[in-house]
């Protein structure tokens, strides 16, 4: 059976949110849950649930760090803090996923001395799916390495290849580079330098994407720097909030108008789930020796269910063999890198 270690103390609405979505995941998924944070805190939220699954433990970390807490500070003086003891498990064999809605910056430094990074892969990357008009869309890195070098873009483009592959299905998916223009001269030396090393390998390569291919669907897998592709996503949470506002204004201005919203409610739901965090529950930390999905802060049980869901098709798909194989891989001699997206 699937382990999967979830940090009962990380996040804002912890440990309530954490706990129900960890009741919601062990009674739907053939799995384990662990639930790793202060044990006093977890049962008496555990207690306000009839039956509790069998399938679900409690791991006791007598410390948390909190949201603002420096990562690397935190990490080496919290040895006994939620997330810590998460990649205790992990490294011990004990646990085949962690899960974490806490402080991002703690998780990725902790997973990354704690596990190691896979053969190949010199730094860790969070990857997001995001919602585009032709289906999801993979953008990597939003926030674990905001100075990286070219060769770690290329990285991001074989690990995001491998995911999407894996775990969301596209047999072949087009890896496109985040930049100002879709020429091949466009951009920083860096982004020119990091085009060539993408080129070259054995990945369907579709060139430069620009902002909007995000959501086009001209790629299925963004590159960027964890600098860019954390404002992007930000961003990108900014505007959805603020048309959703906008548009609420708008079908409460008149009575025809209000009398409009009605009919269109159901296409709103739809759109409301495609557009929803908590419907892909968290963003995978690609290039850590483990699996390790990391939540948005403000998760809600629902969020946290299906990042236990994310984190055990993590595991089943085996997504870090494959990464580890596409890595040594060498493009095939007289087949071209490079592919069209859709």
């Amino acid at each position: 059976m699937t382990k999967i270690a979830v940090d009962g103390m990380g996040g804002d609405r912890a440990p309530r949110a954490i706990v129900e979505g960890a009741i919601q995941a062990a009674r739907d998924l053939p799995i384990e849950v662990i639930l790793v944070g202060q044990e006093p805190r977890l049962k008496a939220e555990l207690a306000r649930f009839k039956d509790t699954p069998t399938n679900l433990k409690i791991h006791h970390a007598s410390e948390v760090i909190a949201m603002a807490e420096s990562p690397a500070i935190s990490v080496r003086k919290k040895r006994d803090s939620s997330i810590c003891q998460m990649v205790e498990l992990a490294k011990r064999g004990q646990a085949d996923a962690i899960v974490s809605a806490g402080n991002t910056g703690a998780m990725v430094c902790a997973a990354s001395l704690g596990l190691g990074l896979l053969e190949g892969i010199e730094r860790p990357g969070i990857a997001i799916v995001i919602p585009g008009l032709k289906g999801p869309v993979l953008l990597i890195d939003v926030g674990a390495n905001v100075d990286p070098k070219p060769v770690h873009l290329l990285q991001y483009g074989i690990m995001g290849s491998v995911y999407m592959k894996q775990v969301v299905g596209k047999e072949r998916p087009a890896v496109g580079l985040l930049n100002v223009g879709e020429e091949e001269t466009k951009g920083t030396d860096f982004i020119r330098e990091a085009f060539k090393l993408l080129e070259e390998a054995p990945i369907a390569f579709s060139g430069n994407a620009e902002g909007r291919d995000i959501y086009t669907g001209k790629c299925d897998v963004i590159v960027c720097d964890g600098f860019v592709g954390n404002v992007t996503l930000k961003v990108t949470e900014g505007i959805a909030l603020a048309l959703a506002e906008l548009f609420r204004r708008e079908l409460k201005r008149t009575f025809l108008t209000r009398l409009g919203a009605l009919l269109l409610l159901p296409g709103f739901h739809r759109l409301k789930r495609q557009m929803d965090y908590a419907e892909y529950g968290g963003a995978p930390l690609l290039g850590v020796n483990g699996s390790c999905l990391i939540c948005h802060g403000a998760s809600s049980a629902k969020a946290i269910r299906n990042a236990i869901r994310a984190a055990t098709s993590f595991v089943t798909h085996e997504v870090n063999r494959h990464i580890v194989e596409l890595a040594r891989a060498k493009p095939a001699q007289g087949q071209p890198s490079q592919e069209a997206g859709g």
